[in-house]
Formats: structure tokens, sequence, C-alpha cells
């Protein structure tokens, strides 16, 4: 009893060491990032730094320093919601020693942000790719809003289809479903792909808000770690995504129609 519980809050301050870490350095990271200013483009819009390379510094420097910010960056937003599907992969486990249980969570959670390190990679050569396109044929700043507010306008759609209720519906489910699960790697590294494939998809609408408002926008970050988490754990999941969603479409909504002059 002295060392499942000794494990228990070993888990939970390492669990709350890893966000207190991981979101100091993105705060950081996000003002560092401000202070250097955007870059302003003809038609009086602004790109974001972040996908820009640095004076002196290599296309590989730069896509590894980005890397390596996007899953600080993941990290902070995705514990909060992560952390209490750990704990329910550790009650399905069953009774193991202290240091197993510890080893397999970790595996779980390298597996889950494995799938997030993956998406960052394929998401910073399609972010450097269409800064080129926009540096090259410059678009006034109406027709960049409203491209924007057509992305927001469609990740919100997305929270009201079948697709997204099943992954969210598979983020949520209790791991073995009653069962007690096999302690042993291969299923912990397995069950961490899993998570982070359903979680991936799950997010991918408020993924493309946050690429599309501004990856180093704290106030989007907030934004979209609440909306993730609370469509998580809420008693109400799939009715709370469908509310977030209500909210998205609204505010692509607007965003398209002060754009166009029409708000």
């Amino acid at each position: 009893m002295i060392s499942e519980r000794a494990s228990q809050r070993a888990f939970f301050g390492v669990s709350a060491l890893l966000f207190a870490g991981s979101a100091a350095v993105t705060i950081v990271w996000c003002a560092s990032m401000s202070a250097m200013g955007e870059m302003p483009m003809p038609g009086g819009w602004t790109m974001s730094m972040a996908w820009m390379r640095m004076p002196g510094q290599t296309w590989t420097g730069a896509a590894a320093s980005f890397l390596g910010m996007w899953v600080v960056m993941m990290a902070a937003m995705m514990l909060p919601s992560l952390v209490p599907m750990l704990w329910r992969y550790r009650q399905a486990v069953g009774r193991t020693g202290a240091t197993s249980l510890g080893q397999l969570t970790a595996l779980v959670g390298v597996g889950y942000f494995l799938v997030w390190t993956v998406l960052g990679m394929a998401a910073y050569p399609l972010g450097v790719a269409l800064a080129a396109v926009e540096m090259r044929l410059p678009a006034p700043a109406p027709a960049v809003s409203i491209a924007a507010g057509a992305v927001v306008l469609i990740a919100g759609a997305l929270q009201f289809t079948p697709w997204k209720a099943h992954h969210l519906a598979c983020c949520r489910e209790t791991p073995g479903r009653g069962r007690t699960l096999p302690a042993d790697a291969r299923t912990a590294w397995r069950h961490g792909l899993r998570l982070g494939l359903h979680c991936s998809y799950c997010c991918a609408g408020l993924t493309a808000i946050l690429l599309v408002i501004g990856v180093m926008d704290l106030r989007a970050m907030a934004l979209v770690t609440a909306a993730s988490t609370v469509e998580r754990l809420a008693p109400a999941g799939e009715r709370v995504a469908r509310a977030i969603g209500a909210i998205v479409v609204g505010a692509g909504l607007l965003l398209i129609a002060r754009a166009a002059g029409l708000a």
C-alpha cells in the first residue's frame, strides 16, 4: 500500500514538473520570438518568424530548432489531457512493481509524443513552402485573412463529424475496456502510439487553427489547450466538442466577414 501511494505521488509529481517545465520554456520561447517581431509583407499583413530561417542559420538547424520547440510546446498543451489517459493506463495494467510501472508509463508517453514529433516534422516544410509562395506572390491582407477564416471555419465544421466523434471516443475510452492490460514494453509502446494517433486526428482541426492564427501566439495555445482538454475530460465530451465547433464556426465566419468588409 505504501509503495502504491508513493508510486502515485511520483507519477503526479513528475507530470506536474514536466508540465511546468514545458510551459515555462514555451512562454520564454514565444516571448523571444515576439521580441524579434514579425516580417511585414505587402498588403499590410505579417508573416510569423516561426517559418523563417535566422541569419547565419542553416535550414537543418532551423528545422531542428522548430522541431525541438514544437515538441516542448505540444508537451505543455497535451499533458493536461494526457495525464488522465496515462493514469487510466496504469490502472488497466494492474499490479506490478513501481519501477516497472513507471517505465511502462514513460514508454507510453514517449510513443504518444513520437506521433506529435512526426506531425511537427511534416508541418515545418509545409509551413516553409507556403511562406515561400506567399513571399514570391504576396497576397493582399484581405485574401490572407479570408483564407485564415476559411481554415477556422472548416476546423469548426470538423467538430461535428462522425470522424471527430470516433477519435474523441478512442481518446476517452478506458484501456483494455475492463480487462487487465499486459505489463510489457510492446503493449505500452503500441498503446502510446495508438493514443498519439487518435489524439492527433482528434486535434487536427484545433491544430490547424493554431498553425493559421500563429504558432507563437500564447492566447491561441491556451484556447486550443483548454478546448482539447475539456472535450476529453468533460462527462459529455461529444457535446462539448460540438459546442466548441459552434464557437469556432462563428469565429471563422466573423473572420471572413471582417476580411471581406462585411463586419
